[in-house]
């Protein structure tokens, strides 16, 4: 079972997850409802086993918490795919969520760099400041060390959009580390 654990603890945010990649339970809380809820379907659709639970400093802001939480996300990724061999490396993924359609690429190269294309009409959903989503999928690649490139294409609705946006992240990792046969890393230089 590709599968990890990791706290993280600061003056800002305490941090308890367990991720699987084969899939199993998925219990998260933040204290931010609408990111709670980015979460669960970020781990519904790639397929993944997400227990999370993250105390943070919500009197400040949402910012340290989701922020931290895609450090801790990354971290986890980068344990368990230390190698990167037998896994299909890549994934693209388009999800049309009503009027909003998002679109997510994933490398899984070492090489962290994150390209992100999205404006959001409205600033807030919930308890979460959209402005958030980069902070959080930033977070994410530079601590999994991948390369993640997502755009929304367009979309009226923040919710929409944002929401679209996490599920495609989702379905892209899903496929990137989907196991192959081959036991060797897929590049031509034998590492990565």
């Amino acid at each position: 079972m590709r599968q990890t654990e990791i706290s993280r603890k600061t003056k800002e945010t305490d941090i308890k997850l367990s991720l699987c990649l084969e899939g199993g339970d998925i219990s998260i809380d933040t204290g931010i409802g609408f990111f709670d809820h980015m979460l669960n379907s970020f781990a519904t659709h790639a397929g993944f086993g997400i227990e999370l639970k993250v105390k943070g400093d919500l009197y400040v802001d949402e910012h340290h918490t989701v922020e931290d939480t895609g450090i801790v996300l990354g971290k986890a990724f980068s344990q368990i795919l230390k190698d990167k061999s037998s896994i299909d490396r890549f994934g693209s993924f388009y999800v049309p969520m009503d009027e909003a359609l998002a679109f997510a690429s994933v490398d899984i190269s070492g090489r962290p760099f994150l390209v992100f294309d999205a404006e959001f009409p409205q600033e807030m959903c919930g308890q979460y400041n959209c402005a958030m989503t980069v902070e959080f999928m930033r977070a994410l690649a530079y601590n999994a060390g991948i390369t993640l490139h997502i755009k929304s294409l367009y979309g009226d609705n923040s919710h929409h959009i944002t929401e679209a946006i996490y599920k495609a992240v989702a379905h892209a990792l899903r496929l990137a580390v989907k196991e192959n046969t081959s036991n060797k890393p897929l590049s031509t230089k034998g590492v990565l």
